[in-house]
């Protein structure tokens, strides 16, 4: 054997490992479908740098990892996109169209360069009807996944994705979606990032034309407010017990709420 060789399946294992490792050192981004088209929530401190970005009429991108590489991956996106709309018809730029030249992009890196890129990309697109809508996610090798109702990426995905499995359901309004996305987001007992340091944004197939819409400010706000949930009724002392032999008096069972209800 050659000083220094290692077998193609070790230096997959390795390149998959540090890409994974990068991408988990991102705050996790969660994409959900609800009842008027698909929302994009992320923990961003950056008001500089955005995760999630239109990338034509009915598409929009979030991504996490590395910001230089995965805003390679958007401009690219946004020039496939132009060239294709103006070139045949608007109607032919797809998501999954898009979806298809990152994994391609993606795969090709992964494989024929020493570095694979640390980026976990989320393409979504909304339709004319919910059954029109598609999410597709991309990770660092060009796999790609049809998600349905939501996806989750970076940081501790798996654990998000389980707390998104438990609350999601399918025709949420636009508040009820959020709450899901930011309890998904926030550790159990922990506490949800500001509204400064919110990223949220919709395709909303409402809207004319152009369907991507960022929440921000007072609107953000606003629906933030829907949002909250009210504080639990104070559990009730209990009673005193009565002196002598005299039984204590007694109820219908289950009558009593011991405050250990979920908000």
């Amino acid at each position: 054997m050659p000083f220094g060789y290692a077998s193609p399946e070790q230096i997959m294992r390795d390149k998959a490992d540090y890409a994974r490792k990068g991408i988990a050192r991102g705050r996790s981004v969660v994409v959900l479908q609800y009842v008027d088209g698909i929302l994009f929530v992320a923990p961003n401190p950056s008001r500089a740098l955005h995760k999630i970005s239109e990338i034509y009429d009915r598409i929009g991108f979030a991504a996490v990892g590395r910001y230089n590489e995965f805003e390679e991956l958007r401009l690219g996106g946004i020039r496939y996109a132009d060239i294709n709309g103006y070139t045949y018809d608007r109607s032919d730029v797809t998501g999954r169209g898009l979806a298809n030249l990152y994994a391609s992009n993606l795969g090709r890196i992964f494989t024929e360069s020493i570095k694979s890129l640390e980026v976990e990309v989320v393409v979504a697109e909304v339709g004319e009807t919910k059954d029109g809508d598609a999410i597709y996610r991309l990770t660092f090798d060009g796999s790609v996944f049809d998600e349905h109702g939501f996806a989750a990426m970076g940081g501790q995905a798996d654990a998000v994705s389980t707390r998104l499995k438990e609350r999601y359901r399918e025709s949420m309004s636009l508040a009820d979606a959020l709450e899901v996305a930011l309890t998904a987001l926030t550790e159990p007992g922990g506490e949800r990032p500001p509204v400064a340091q919110l990223e949220v944004a919709v395709l909303d197939r409402n809207r004319e034309h152009r369907k991507f819409l960022r929440l921000t400010g007072a609107r953000l706000e606003r629906l933030l407010a829907q949002t909250t949930t009210p504080p639990a009724p104070a559990t009730p002392p209990p009673a005193a017990k009565p002196s002598g032999d005299t039984p204590p008096p007694t109820g219908p069972e289950g009558d009593v709420d011991d405050g250990s209800s979920p908000l």
